[in-house]
């Protein structure tokens, strides 16, 4: 049992802590459930729980959420095209996002799956200063597909 002050008031029946509680018109807060004996303090609990959601968002502010950002190319792009893509590829992982680059293919060009598998190696070895492999390129359907991280 704590006090309101912080002070040690040692260990409590319920009883007598929660009267000691309402003597001083405040809350019994139980602050660590898990500890042998659980560990209570006396105090206001609409400020106890202001106090953890302070916490809470304050983590959360640290926190950086990395998005996939996607990039989609067909197996006959033109070079122009291309590094109008790559550029925006360079622009995503400068923002610390990841980028998925797709190959689609449609109808016959499914045949031509070298032809995207170029186009990947193109991607990389423009992107080879700033980027990571994550998912090296692999065929899903009708699309060939290669996720690239940043580098730390």
């Amino acid at each position: 049992m704590i006090g309101q002050d912080g002070s040690q008031l040692g260990i409590l029946t319920l009883k007598k802590a929660l009267e000691l509680a309402s003597q001083e018109e405040l809350d019994l807060v139980e602050v660590a459930p898990n500890a042998e004996p659980p560990v209570c303090k006396i105090m206001d609990y609409g400020k106890f729980k202001y106090q953890q959601s302070k916490r809470s968002q304050e983590g959360k502010k640290k926190q950086t959420v990395i998005q996939v950002k996607e990039v989609k190319v067909r197996p006959k792009t033109d070079e122009h095209d291309l590094m109008v893509k790559v550029r925006h590829v360079k622009r995503f992982l400068g923002d610390k996002d990841k980028a998925k680059i797709v190959v689609v293919f449609r109808g016959r060009e499914i045949a031509y799956t070298s032809q995207g598998t170029k186009i990947l190696e193109r991607f990389l070895e423009e992107l080879k200063d700033e980027a990571v492999v994550e998912q090296p390129a692999k065929m899903e359907g009708r699309n060939m597909v290669m996720i690239l991280a940043p580098k730390s």
